[in-house]
């Protein structure tokens, strides 16, 4: 219960993360996307340090997730992030959640918890060695660099945001792999082990990148493209790195029909709720990204 509390908790931070970067990042000038100008805004702008603030809540919440059960587990969960950011997104710029977007949240919430009751992700290697983490790094950055060499020569767009998305959601799911390996040292043999780990550098490396990559998504089109490749990517990406690198489990036999039944629930409901664009109108002097429908 505490690991399952712990990523809702984790998941409502990032959701209001996701909210502010999105409000920081429609007042960015369209010509400064992919560059270090794009930083220079945000660094500028408070309401994205307010997204920061909202991430490092989101970093400890997930880490006290990971310490107490698997990656399997933890970060499907984070599928709830969506829900939770159009809720407050609506709030926030004074929008009202249409039916079928309740309905939504519904289905991604009954999803959610029948494809973990069917699941029952459990097991797994509490560390996991250099040489089994190759592979997966390997994968993983290069999976990353095709998605955001796929997205950079396209114009502003959904193809373009959801490029974007995919890459931060290889991004967040290795950094919530690696940060498990560098906690599970931590519990282990300390402070000492946890820094000299390079799994902590790892996962601060991925995060920073999957941050970037992110306000990249946000800035390149609404969140009907991006948000649905960045959750079920996340959760997809994860889930196969919990069954390859720390050899977690989950049930087959007749329990993958029950487990089939959430995921057309949860992808359903991930596809629907985007389509409530929670966000400010785009500013008259042209910053921000205008609404983008093709």
């Amino acid at each position: 219960m505490l690991t399952v509390l712990f990523a809702v908790l984790a998941a409502l931070s990032n959701a209001s993360a996701v909210v502010l970067q999105r409000a920081a990042a429609r007042s960015v000038p369209q010509d400064h996307a992919f560059s270090l100008r794009l930083v220079g805004d945000l660094l500028r702008n408070p309401v994205w340090f307010a997204g920061i603030a909202a991430v490092i809540c989101a970093a400890v919440f997930q880490g006290l997730a990971l310490s107490q059960g698997s990656l399997a587990l933890v970060q499907p969960i984070f599928v709830s992030e969506l829900p939770f950011a159009l809720v407050l997104g609506c709030l926030a710029f004074r929008r009202r959640l249409p039916a079928y977007g309740w309905a939504a949240v519904v289905m991604v919430a009954a999803g959610l918890a029948l494809g973990l009751a069917g699941a029952a992700p459990a097991g797994g290697h509490a560390r996991v060695g250099t040489v089994r983490w190759l592979p997966a790094l390997a994968a993983s950055l290069a999976a990353m660099a095709l998605c955001v060499g796929a997205a950079l020569p396209r114009p502003r767009g959904k193809a373009r945001a959801a490029l974007f998305g995919a890459a931060a959601a290889i991004g967040y799911a290795l950094t919530a792999a690696l940060m498990k390996d560098a906690i599970g040292a931590f519990a282990r043999h300390g402070a000492g082990a946890f820094f000299t780990s390079w799994q902590t550098y790892g996962f601060g490396a991925a995060g920073a990148a999957s941050l970037f990559l992110l306000s990249n998504a946000m800035e390149s089109g609404p969140l009907v493209a991006s948000q649905p490749a960045l959750t079920l990517g996340d959760a997809l990406v994860s889930l196969t790195l919990g069954l390859l690198v720390y050899e977690e489990r989950v049930r087959t036999g007749p329990w993958v029909l029950m487990e089939a039944a959430g995921v057309v629930l949860i992808t359903a409901g991930v596809l629907i709720l985007p389509r409530v664009e929670p966000g400010p109108p785009r500013r008259a002097d042209g910053t921000g990204p205008p609404p983008v429908t093709s």
